[in-house]
């Protein structure tokens, strides 16, 4: 399809799982009554711990893993594609946090592990180690799907252009950015970030985030968006859980990179140090 609707969806996870995905489910429904024939998911949809040591209790593999096998179900159900935005799943002994891409059938026609783990301290004593839990991927990953060729991200790579870049000469016309951005970086930069991606690539972005208070001090910022590749904003779900859409036509982003050629006229340099 050259035209299709996207919808994101906009949840606050918590500990309970059962009912995170109760919840993201009935909103998939709503999604597909609403005409969606992509619908985004968040990143961690399923659950949310921000305690690292208590992660591993919590994670399973893809074939154990409720979530992942709820949202397969709803995508053959309703014969609609599906981006789990991602699940932590266990594999040879260690833990991927990982975006999935289904097909209309269920299936899983893509898989992408997040490179960068969000690791950091911020002014205001918040600190994040991911990577005390999670194993950081090794590979960016494009797919071609009913709804154009999708480019795969999760949260954290948000702050990385040259993936992008990467995944936009790859062919990617769509990318997308589930994420569980924090309040304090989110009210910051999400919305400048998300734009500057759509503008650098030339590409549509869908960008599912979680929102509101979790669990402990978490809190994630919201305002997922869908943004078109001219940086414009399409929808924005601001700061509470729900489902936003956008219809998207994939002959703009041919016409906007003929415009701003830059994926075409970028060049190869060496960087010289005095």
């Amino acid at each position: 399809m050259t035209k299709f609707r996207a919808a994101c969806i906009q949840n606050t996870a918590t500990r309970d799982i059962p009912a995170n995905i109760d919840w993201v489910c009935a909103r998939i429904d709503e999604a597909v009554a609403g005409g969606a024939d992509l619908v985004a998911l968040a990143e961690t949809v399923a659950l949310m711990e921000p305690v690292n040591e208590q992660i591993p209790a919590a994670t399973f593999s893809e074939a154990d893993d409720a979530g992942l096998q709820a949202f397969r179900a709803k995508a053959a159900q309703h014969r609609v594609s599906i981006l789990v935005g991602s699940q932590l799943i266990l594999e040879n002994e260690k833990i991927y946090n990982r975006s999935f891409l289904l097909d209309k059938s269920g299936d899983i026609c893509a898989r992408y592990n997040k490179l960068h783990m969000f690791d950091i301290e911020l002014a205001n004593g918040e600190s994040y180690r991911e990577s005390d839990a999670i194993a950081s991927g090794d590979k960016a990953v494009t797919v071609k799907s009913d709804c154009g060729t999708l480019g795969l991200s999760i949260c954290y790579d948000l702050r990385f252009p040259a993936l992008y870049s990467a995944l936009a000469r790859a062919g990617a016309e769509v990318i997308t950015i589930p994420a569980a951005f924090t309040q304090t970086t989110g009210k910051a930069h999400w919305h400048t970030l998300v734009r500057a991606r759509a503008i650098e690539t030339g590409c549509y972005i869908l960008a599912p985030n979680q929102c509101g208070h979790h669990v402990d001090k978490r809190y994630s910022w919201g305002h997922s968006l869908i943004v078109d590749p001219w940086g414009d904003i399409l929808a924005d779900a601001g700061p509470e859980p729900g489902v936003i859409f956008a219809d998207i036509d994939l002959s703009r982003v041919a016409a906007v990179r003929s415009r701003i050629p830059n994926l075409a006229n970028e060049r190869d340099f060496t960087l010289e140090q005095h």
